[in-house]
This record gives C-alpha cells, structure tokens and sequence, in this order.
C-alpha cells in the first residue's frame, strides 16, 4: 500500500492556525474573566477586592496542581486518535474526569478550613476571614473547574476547539451579570459582595461544565464514543495511566507558578510602586502568553496524532512548523515591548495620580526585560506541549522544577539584592529560569524523543 504524500509544511501551519486560535482566543477570554471579577470588586470594596484576590489565588495553586489529569487528556487521546484506537478514547477521558472530581472532592476540607491557613501565612485577619467566606462558595467550584479542563481537552483532541471558545465566550457576560446583580444587590438581587463574586464565579464553572459535556456527549460525531455510557465504572488501568501523565504535568504547572508567586512577593520588598508596577508587566506578559499556550495546545494535538500514527515525518514536521510559528511571534511582541513599553504600561493607570508617573517610568523598564524572556516563555511552553504530544511528561517535571526552583528563583533573589540590581535584577533573573527551561526540554524533545521516533 502506498503511503500518503507527507504535508507541506504550509499545511501544518493552516491545521494549527485552524486548532489554534480558537484556543488562543478562549484563553484570552478566560483572562477577561479575571480581569472582569478584579475591576467589579475594586469597585465595590478595597477589602473585599484584596480578599477575594487573596482567595482565587489560593483557588487557583491547588487547581493547578488537579488541572494536570485534564491536560494529560489532550495529549493522550490525540495519540489514541491517530491510532484509530476509539475505546481507548473514551477510557482516558473517563479516567481523567474521575481523577479529576476525586482530586476536587478531596481538596475540599481545604477550600472550607482556608482561614486558619490564611492566618498562619501572615494574612490580615480581616481579609483571612473574608478570603475563607469567599473559598466556602467558590471552592465547590473546583470539581465542575477541573471537569471542564477534561472536557476541553477532549473536544480540542477531535479539532473541535471553535466549541470551547464559544463555551467560555458565552461564561464571560453570564459573568459579569452575576456579579453585578450580587455583589452590589442590583436588579432585586441581595447585596452579597465577596459572595456574590463567589456564586457567579461557580455558577459560570457550574454551566461551562455543563454545556462542553452536553457538546462532548451529544455532537453527532463523537456520538460513537459513547463517553458517559456506564460512565460509573471504574477503570484502575487507564486511571492509573492518566495519573502518570497527569501528576507531573500538574506538578510543572505548580513549579512555574510557583516561581513568578516567589517573583511578586520579593519585589514586594521593594515597595508598592515596584509591585504595582510588576503586576502591570506580568498582566502585559501574560497576554502574550496566550498566544503560545494556544499555539502549545494545538501541537499537542498535532504531535499527538502523528505520533498515535507512527507517522515520524508528520511528527517532526508538525513541531517544527509549531516551533517557528510560535518564534514568529515572540519576535513580533519583542518588537512592541521594546517600541513603546511607556505607553503599554500607562494603559493600567491614571496619569493623574501622584505615583503614576514613577510606576510607568519602572514598569517600562521591565517591560524591555519581559522582551527578552517572550523568546524563552515562548520555547519552554512550546517544548512542554510538545512532549506533552508524546506522552513524556515526568522527566520534563524534573527539568521545569529544577530550571524555576534551583536556577531561576536564586538567580533573581541574587541580581536583585545582593548585586544590588533591584527589580529589574529579579526580572533577569526570571529571564534566567526561563531561558534555563527553554533549553532543558527543547533539548529533551529533539534529541531524546525525535531522534528514537525517527528512527523507528
């Protein structure tokens, strides 16, 4: 039998455009999210906003470390796919949304009993005790949170990613609703401040859950793969794989929020200005981030299936088309950050207050920092959904942890402090980290993946 013609590599930038935008879109709406519950309740109150800042942060460490099975998912049943592999499908899944609420339930005591711990960490009491009303709502969010990174990543694994960008394009005026009749008592609604912020946040987790797994279950396509047919058996070989995928990716999500948490509490040593002024870069940062963890995601999907495949050529071809296309526009952002960082950064303020100029002034000088991190955030992303394709994700965890937490950490500590550099010292050294995991898992990649599956 002949073989099929290998694609252009114009090909495999169409195909990701065609899986990655949708992502790259729904992760910005998913930032709108946050962005819309912080100006809503700065609105309402400086306690409740810096409670409930307090609180979703809490939320969102202990959701990462579970988001792992839902990401594990993507790669997995892309892989299954390409395979022509249909039960193991619906096994994976199943698992991953197992793993998933059980993660959920049993974190719950923590969401429930946050203050005690708030307290401990050297939180106001004040804002401990508002944190806590906050997480006794919103924490039974967590399963329908995590339920969802499962379901989207099922629906990204068959192409269908224009779904999840619908679904979370849907969650955010649903949103912004919610909170504006409960946390300030409009249209007839009590006035419930951080727990009205809370009830919306779980009602949109609540219906976003809802309406991918209505997509998952009952789009005609996916209809074959019966997913939620005898969904209450449980499946300990295919949980058992879905965990060793999906703890040490969790566990590399922690170790790299973990490293710019560190990064915004030592630039609190600073001063207020400069913490100010690093929340606005890392906003500006963030946003550029999207771009590559859409494009990420989408080549977890594309190694994935070729891998699934045995298909080496398509394998490399696609990693490299995602490779260059994600440089592509690490270099377009450099160019932005560089030409008018003063500007970016004046878009966060009011000129007229009295610190605005000195936060503009330093946030414009880690701006041309974060311009040179775009290359390395974009890379070690880009490396780790790679892998993620393939199903390596344990040694990649090692790589990450140590990169962020043995390099990256003391070097930022060291340049800004004992070498007496400041903030932007600590932004070199987050540049550091970065550029340390950069290489760590390309090389990971190319080397040790591609070259055995090459020579199959």
């Amino acid at each position: 039998m002949n073989k099929p013609a290998p694609l252009s590599y114009a090909t495999h930038a169409r195909a990701l455009l065609v899986l990655g935008l949708p992502l790259i879109a729904s992760h910005l709406a998913q930032m709108l999210l946050h962005v819309t519950d912080t100006v809503m309740l700065g609105w309402y109150g400086v306690t409740a906003l810096a409670a409930v800042v307090l609180g979703s942060s809490a939320f969102f460490i202990v959701f990462i470390l579970g988001s792992g099975f839902g990401i594990a998912v993507l790669g997995m049943v892309a892989s299954a796919l390409g395979a022509g592999d249909t039960t193991q499908v619906r096994r994976n899944t199943r698992m991953g949304l197992w793993l998933s609420a059980l993660y959920g339930f049993a974190v719950a005591p923590l969401m429930w009993w946050s203050g005690p711990i708030l307290l401990l960490a050297g939180q106001k009491p004040e804002v401990a005790a508002m944190a806590q009303e906050y997480l006794r709502i919103a924490g039974f969010g967590m399963v329908p949170a995590l339920l969802i990174m499962v379901l989207k990543s099922y629906l990204a694994a068959f192409e269908r990613t224009q779904i999840v960008l619908w679904v979370t394009l849907i969650s955010v005026p649903v949103n912004v609703a919610l909170n504006w009749a409960l946390i300030f008592g409009n249209w007839g609604a009590p006035e419930l401040g951080v727990r009205g912020a809370a009830i919306a946040t779980l009602s949109v987790q609540i219906i976003g859950a809802v309406l991918l797994a209505a997509f998952a279950g009952g789009l005609r396509e996916l209809r074959q793969f019966e997913l939620f047919h005898r969904f209450w058996r449980p499946d300990l070989q295919a949980m058992a794989q879905v965990f060793r995928l999906g703890l040490p990716i969790g566990l590399t999500g922690l170790a790299e929020g973990g490293l710019f948490q560190a990064s915004a509490l030592m630039m609190g040593w600073l001063g207020a200005e400069a913490l100010a002024a690093h929340g606005i870069a890392l906003e500006l940062a963030a946003l550029t981030f999207m771009v590559h963890l859409g494009l990420s995601n989408a080549a977890t999907v594309r190694v994935g299936r070729a891998d699934g495949a045995r298909d080496a050529r398509a394998l490399r071809d696609a990693a490299a088309t995602a490779t260059a296309m994600s440089l592509a526009f690490a270099v377009a952002a450099v160019v932005v950050f560089l030409a008018i960082p003063e500007t970016l950064v004046a878009l966060f303020l009011d000129r007229a207050n009295p610190g605005a100029a000195g936060i503009i002034a330093f946030g414009a000088q880690l701006l041309m920092v974060a311009a040179l991190f775009q290359m390395f955030d974009a890379m070690q992303v880009m490396a780790l959904g790679l892998l993620r394709g393939v199903q390596d994700t344990r040694v990649p965890m090692w790589l990450a942890s140590v990169s962020y937490w043995v390099i990256g950490i003391p070097a930022s500590y060291l340049l800004a402090f004992p070498l007496g550099l400041g903030g932007v010292g600590l932004w070199f050294g987050l540049v550091v980290g970065l550029a340390a995991a950069a290489t760590l898992l390309m090389v990971r990649f190319w080397r040790e993946r591609i070259g055995p599956i090459s020579a199959r």
